[in-house]
Formats: C-alpha cells, sequence, structure tokens
C-alpha cells in the first residue's frame, strides 16, 4: 500500500495526538512539521526525530513542498482559516483541528474552495473514532431503539477552576469562543454523527472567572469567552435534547456522557467507560427493562489518522467529517452564540 508523507502544522499539545497516530499507521510518514515558535518547533523535531532541514517556521514553506502529500493542522482556532485555505490553494488534503474557523463565513469560503478544487478533507472531530460510538450509533440506524425521542449530552473538564493564566483558548480573538467552541463543538459532531440535524436551539452561557493572569506576568487580562455553555435543541425536528458544557466542572478530567432514549430502548455513551455501552434494548441481548453494559465488537474500531489515509486514497467508511461537516458545526456555534446574546430560540 502507498505511503503518504504528513506534515504537520502546529506543534503544540494536540499536535502529539496527530503524530502519535501518523506514526502508529504503517501508510504514513511523519516528513516535516511547521511552528511559528521556534523553541517550540524544535522541540518538537528532537522529540519525534524530524531532521532539522524538515523543521519550518514558515508554515508556507513546507506546503509549497513538492514531496509533501498531505498535512494536519493543529494550531489555535484563530489561524485555521488562513492555513486551511493556504493547504487547499497547494492542492493538499488536510485534516483540520475544530473549531474550523472562527466563523460561518470563513467556514463557507472553506468549504466551498475545497469543493471547488477537489482537495479531500477531514475535520478532528475525534470521538468519532470511539468504537463505543460507532456502535452506539449502528445500533440506532438499526432501530433498535425505535423512534428517538430524548439525547442528553455531558462534556465537562475542571481546568478552568485552577490557576490558569489567560492562555489563547481564554481570548475571543485567538479562540472565537470559550467551552462551546473548544468541548461543545465535539458534543455538537456527536449529536450529528448520532441523531441527526439541530433544526432549533436556545442557550444560557457565561464567564465564571472573569480575569486571570497574563502568562508569565502579575497583571490579570479580561476573559472574554465563556466558561460554561448550556443549550437546548431539537434535531429533525421531532426530537429534543439538553446539553451541559463547562471546564469549571470540579474534578473533572475529559468526562463526557450521551444518553439516547427511545421509544423501544435507550443506550449511554460514557469516554471514561471507553469500549463499553450501557444499554437497555430488550430482547436482543435477553434482557429487558434494565441497563447492563455491553462490549463493542471489534468491527467497530477505528483509528483516526488511519481513517484519513482511507480518506484520501479513497478507501474510507463514509463515518469520518469532512469540511462540509466542519461548516454545519461552526454555523451552529454561530447560532448558539446568537441564541445567548440575544436570549432567544434559533432556528437554523
Amino acid at each position: 500500500m502507498s505511503v503518504l508523507r504528513m506534515g504537520v502544522i502546529g506543534t503544540g499539545g494536540i499536535s502529539n495526538t496527530h503524530i502519535k497516530g501518523i506514526l502508529r499507521s504503517d501508510n504514513l510518514e511523519l516528513a516535516a512539521i511547521s511552528d511559528v515558535q521556534e523553541a517550540q518547533l524544535q522541540k518538537c523535531g528532537e522529540q519525534y526525530g524530524v531532521a532539522p532541514e524538515n523543521r519550518h517556521l514558515d508554515y508556507k514553506e513546507l506546503l509549497s513542498r513538492p514531496d509533501i502529500d498531505a498535512v494536519s493542522i493543529c494550531t489555535p482556532n484563530f489561524v485555521h482559516y488562513e492555513i486551511a485555505k493556504e493547504a487547499i490553494l497547494h492542492g493538499k488534503p488536510f485534516l483540520l483541528e475544530k473549531p474550523v474557523a472562527m466563523n460561518e463565513a470563513e467556514a463557507r469560503e472553506l468549504r466551498d474552495l475545497a469543493l471547488e478544487r477537489k482537495v479531500k478533507s477531514m475535520v478532528a472531530f475525534s470521538y468519532r473514532y470511539k468504537a463505543a460510538a460507532r456502535y452506539a450509533k449502528f445500533l440506532i440506524e438499526q432501530g433498535h431503539l425505535g423512534k428517538i425521542n430524548h439525547i442528553y449530552g455531558q462534556y465537562l473538564q475542571s481546568w478552568g477552576l485552577k490557576d490558569a493564566p489567560l492562555v489563547w483558548r481564554l481570548s475571543k480573538k485567538h479562540s472565537g469562543s470559550g467551552a462551546l467552541g473548544d468541548l461543545g463543538s465535539h458534543m455538537l459532531d456527536l449529536t450529528r454523527f448520532l441523531v441527526g440535524e439541530i433544526t432549533e436551539l436556545t442557550c444560557d452561557a457565561g464567564v465564571i472567572t472573569e480575569q486571570r493572569k497574563l502568562p508569565g506576568s502579575d497583571d490579570f487580562g479580561q476573559v472574554d469567552v465563556d466558561d460554561y455553555c448550556h443549550y437546548m435543541a431539537r434535531i429533525n425536528g421531532h426530537i429534543h435534547g439538553a446539553f451541559q458544557i463547562s471546564r469549571m466542572a470540579f474534578s473533572r478530567g475529559n468526562y463526557q456522557r450521551v444518553e439516547v432514549y427511545g421509544s423501544e430502548g435507550g443506550l449511554v455513551y460514557e469516554l471514561e467507560a471507553e469500549d463499553t455501552l450501557r444499554v437497555s434494548i430488550g430482547p436482543v441481548y435477553g434482557k429487558a427493562l434494565e441497563y447492563h453494559r455491553i462490549n463493542v465488537p471489534k468491527e467497530f474500531y477505528a483509528d483516526q489518522m488511519q481513517s484519513f489515509y482511507e480518506l484520501v486514497t479513497g478507501m474510507g467508511d463514509g463515518l469520518s467529517a469532512t469540511i462540509e461537516d466542519g461548516y454545519i458545526n461552526q454555523k451552529t456555534i454561530d447560532a448558539i452564540i446568537t441564541s445567548f446574546e440575544n436570549k432567544t430560540w434559533v432556528t437554523l
């Protein structure tokens, strides 16, 4: 099988997930990296054995290389648009971190340009590659839960309660939104992945810690993005959902939970109980009217970076998110922001 020579743009924390996935795959090769911060670039290069000539301070140099087949874009949100656009113009298939842009207009332009130039894309909605989430989707689509009535979701972290400085994730200029874009984008995508399209929503969001120390300073700056975001939604016009997103939830590291209830059964997906589901779907599993834990069959296991290779080479299973999904996600994020700013329901 062919090998894709990968470039990774942005070498901060999330890039480690991409790079480790590249190194796990027999079909991907880590060929070059780029970062605007030289110390971070050199640290990443040394950590993963990238030769000095393959370390670039200018991402455009990396994209211009004919020996780079595809790229992962792992930068902060505010430069997603410009780098993804440049990747498209260079004809490089790309895997883009979420959210894909700072607003719907930027996301739409990326979607349209990728379609026009026929450049393949994936958005890193990484929970689509959790076996339990894929199995939940299968059970729902096979009708084991009957007609879906409700979906409830939580995505909770606690790092905001600590003495975290005013990092880029807490700045609207650099992130676009707070917990909503950081965590809520995943929950929005999981909802679409499992049960369908959000058609209406309303939201309450706010800031709990309004001022934080500037990095490396005793001075304080203003937090201008949400610490929490709680929204209700109607999905496919008839499914009712409620969702809780926060990075101020005490003692939660990376807590994610989705409950789906239908006319004939229910299921519970929990990230912390990886590779299992709790279900109550009657005679299919020989038990009724109680929830019990079941293991996920091996055919539902998937790897994000291997799935990127398969998408680029035309062997994908159709379950990966593309820039189209990223656009819909960003459009919904913008609708949620409109809702909590205007304190109203918004129709998509």
